[in-house]
């Protein structure tokens, strides 16, 4: 479970509620979207978080990438091609050893972590370019 379904399923039971309550129409729509306000504005929150602790990831990898070492620029990407290459051999059976569970979830977490970091650095600025001009439109004051 992602952490945006989680605050979602926190918020669910008090929408729920709401709709029992002997009250008007009117009043069950306001509660409501007080608790819809309230829920958007964790999720924002959570997302700035997010967007933080990405730009921290990038910022360590960028350094990496710069730095004035051979070994510095390049341990990552050496280290997971020495995986893959194992793990190639493994699979045509070339090894002497089998590799074991945790060498390929290494792999899988590695080559995924490029791709899932540098696809969320593209959502995340495209959510952060769009996030003034969706406040400046409803009138919300940027804070």
């Amino acid at each position: 479970m992602n952490v945006f379904s989680f605050i979602s399923n926190i918020f669910e039971p008090a929408v729920k509620l709401i709709d029992e309550i002997h009250t008007s129409d009117e009043e069950k729509l306001q509660l409501q979207a007080q608790i819809k306000a309230v829920e958007n504005e964790l999720l924002a929150k959570v997302m700035d978080y997010e967007s933080q602790l990405l730009k921290s990831k990038t910022a360590i990898i960028t350094a990496e990438a710069t730095g004035q070492s051979w070994i510095q620029r390049n341990w990552r990407p050496i280290t997971m091609l020495t995986f893959l290459v194992l793990v190639v051999l493994d699979s045509f059976g070339v090894l002497a050893f089998r590799l074991s569970e945790d060498a390929w979830t290494l792999l899988k977490i590695g080559l995924g972590g490029y791709v899932a970091g540098r696809s969320a650095e593209k959502i995340t600025q495209q959510y952060l370019q769009a996030r003034p001009a969706e406040n400046k439109n409803n009138g919300i004051a940027k804070g």
